[in-house]
């Protein structure tokens, strides 16, 4: 077995890039970085107990986020504004226990750090010296296709496009296109005997090839000629 595995240290080394740190007992922390500061919100995850035992479930979740929550400052060296949303304690002891816990963990911090006492609304901030830069890597992509908004062309309008950009190389004397969608535009346009591609061939007395490549994007097309240069191409951001 690697020795890295064999103590987790590979185990380690991902959870450093992770937005969710598992904690005990199903609960766990969402770690977000933004421009501003970085913040840290503890859930408790499936962990139910009676009525009477609330507050004291929520100060154990809260003293095991508070433990890994120290390590992950100092794993990621994450510097600057840290905001942690611990779960609500109604207690003003409660409140302390934490308070001197998390205070506790952090002593041995080598990083210059300030921590300021838990508000009202159970959030603590932290302020602390950056040593190193901080271990964060980007690992999610713009989708290429709704570049990040969610949403994508509605499929008949999509439709009507493409439609729309044949007619104009039908009309400018193009004789032949190849179309290079994604597969499952592709499997559309030539779905049953009367196919979108043979009602479009028929209509604007043109051949028309499909081609289907797994790197197109939903809603790209390529219109390209038999030496598979480009004739013109589909502006999908207006």
């Amino acid at each position: 077995m690697p020795i890295f595995d064999q103590y987790d240290v590979a185990k380690q080394i991902k959870s450093l890039f992770a937005k969710y740190v598992s904690l005990r007992r199903g609960a766990y922390l969402i770690i977000e970085h933004t421009e501003a500061m970085h913040v840290i919100d503890v859930n408790s995850g499936n962990r139910t107990k009676a009525e009477d035992d609330q507050e004291q479930t929520a100060l154990e979740v809260n003293l095991a986020a508070a433990a890994e929550i120290a390590r992950q400052l100092r794993l990621r060296d994450m510097g600057g504004i840290v905001i942690i949303d611990f779960i609500d304690l109604r207690k003003a002891q409660s409140r302390q226990i934490l308070q001197q816990e998390m205070q506790k963990l952090m002593a041995t911090d080598k990083a210059k750090h300030t921590i300021l006492p838990l508000t009202k609304f159970g959030l603590m901030q932290i302020t602390r010296q950056r040593v190193r830069p901080i271990a964060m890597a980007e690992t999610s992509d713009v989708c290429p296709t709704c570049h990040g908004t969610g949403k994508i062309e509605p499929t008949i309008l999509f439709e009507q496009k493409i439609e729309g950009q044949i007619q104009l190389l039908a009309e400018s004397g193009c004789k032949y296109v190849n179309l290079r969608l994604s597969p499952y535009v592709a499997a559309y346009l030539r779905h049953g005997w009367w196919s979108l591609r043979l009602r479009w061939m028929f209509k604007y007395k043109l051949r028309i090839k499909i081609t289907a490549d797994q790197s197109v994007g939903m809603i790209d097309v390529s219109y390209l000629d038999k030496e598979g240069k480009s004739l013109l191409e589909i502006d999908n951001k207006g």
